[in-house]
């Protein structure tokens, strides 16, 4: 399976930690359903001002028509500055290295 990683990161204001989890939980409910996803992980730096994520699609459709959305979806919540990149998985390497995959 060619696995396709999308990496986002973007300026947040908060919440954080619990308040994260608790203001964005349908979010996550929603981004689970997705098509095409393994898994995501949530990312967030509050020295910083910025949160994000990297998550894994089991195919490059999937990610790329996540990507578009997801972009789209943060512009509407007024985010700008929103970084997102595309990288496909080396899966054998990955492996060695205890990947979730």
């Amino acid at each position: 399976m060619a696995l396709t990683l999308v990496q986002f990161d973007f300026p947040f204001a908060g919440p954080w930690g619990a308040g994260m989890t608790e203001a964005l939980g349908g979010l996550a409910q929603d981004i689970a359903a997705e098509p095409g996803l393994v898994w995501k992980i949530w990312t967030e730096n509050a020295a910083d001002g910025r949160a994000g994520g990297i998550y894994v699609f089991d195919n490059p459709d999937a990610a790329a028509a996540y990507r578009d959305k997801h972009s789209a979806r943060l512009a509407s919540f007024g985010v700008t500055g929103i970084v997102a990149h595309s990288f496909d998985v080396n899966a054998d390497l990955s492996a060695i290295t205890r990947a979730p995959l």
